[in-house]
């Protein structure tokens, strides 16, 4: 059995960036003095007129790439997570969200899953930032063929658009030929009538492999991807709730203000159903190896196999 191809999102969206350049003028790459790690290093090689360092003044960043989006051109802002939601949080509101502004931004290094870097480092609350300004659209790719193209997507979507991309290497599971990516369209995995667990990010990965456990169990679960959690597909969810009952959100992220909350908006509104919230729970990370974080903070295959087992039973 060939081992399974694992590739960081974050390398995906510097070569997705690249191949961008390629096919459009337009395409202008900004970075906060983090080039080789949000890996826009790659587009600034291929088009250094087209690249900016702003260095380390991220609200700086915003405010340039906001009035580079004024002149027609298509800016791409890319740093930490923690820096581009968090310490930018009034650029992107203000000059971004509020003029509606043609602005994307590239957040890397997101989730428990940055690892050594620590606490500061890691931001989980970044979803609930992003989701709270009007009009911005919030992506969450699952894997390399999911992050190259919400990159595209981004590019064609008129208006601000928030791309979250992770430093860990994950299995590559949408590269196949009937994979399609629609802005604000989930996909259902895997058929399942006991139970439906959501979930984004790297979490999806580790959703399958929990579901192949569960499986082993007798117990059938429809695993949906959903890689934009704003606008979120609501048909797709208000179906999986209503056939299952049970609904179970999976997200490398806080369970205050991400997917599971805006998941639990729509099933209260419009498909009341129990649902099991799987994220960081109200904590901070702390430093350490990612893999051995994910397990600890229970967003590991085998964590989620046990929490969905006792849900559901």
């Amino acid at each position: 059995m060939s081992e399974v191809k694992k590739i960081a999102t974050r390398d995906s969206y510097g070569n997705a960036l690249a191949e961008l350049g390629n096919l459009h003028e337009d395409v202008v790459v900004l970075d906060a003095d983090l080039a080789g790690a949000t890996k826009t290093g790659v587009f600034k090689k291929a088009h250094p007129e087209r690249f900016i360092d702003c260095g380390i003044a991220e609200g700086n960043m915003i405010g340039v790439a906001a009035g580079i989006a004024t002149t027609g051109k298509v800016p791409f802002a890319s740093s930490f997570a923690m820096f581009a939601a968090g310490r930018a949080f009034e650029q992107v509101r203000n000059s971004v969200g509020y003029p509606k502004n043609n602005v994307k931004i590239g957040a890397t290094h997101a989730g428990i899953s940055v690892g050594e870097d620590g606490a500061t480092h890691q931001c989980n609350e970044d979803i609930a930032l992003m989701r709270t300004i009007p009009g911005m659209v919030v992506i969450n790719p699952s894997d390399d063929v999911e992050a190259r193209a919400a990159v595209f997507a981004a590019y064609e979507h008129q208006g601000p658009v928030y791309l979250r991309f992770g430093r860990l290497a994950v299995p590559v599971i949408n590269d196949n030929p009937d994979y399609k990516f629609e802005l604000g369209k989930g996909i259902v995995l895997r058929e399942g009538k006991d139970v439906a667990i959501i979930a984004t990010g790297l979490e999806v990965s580790e959703s399958l492999a929990a579901a192949e456990k569960l499986a082993a169990d007798g117990i059938e679960a429809k695993v949906i991807n959903i890689h934009t959690i704003k606008p979120l597909d609501e048909e797709l969810v208000i179906a999986a709730a209503k056939e299952t009952g049970k609904v179970v959100t999976v997200e490398e992220h806080s369970v205050i203000g991400g997917l599971g909350s805006a998941v639990c908006d729509v099933l209260s509104e419009k498909q009341p159903a129990k649902v099991l919230k799987i994220g960081v729970m109200d904590t901070f990370g702390e430093s350490g190896p990612a893999k051995e974080l994910i397990q600890k903070y229970g967003l590991d295959a085998d964590s989620i196999y046990k929490k969905v087992k006792s849900f559901v039973g």
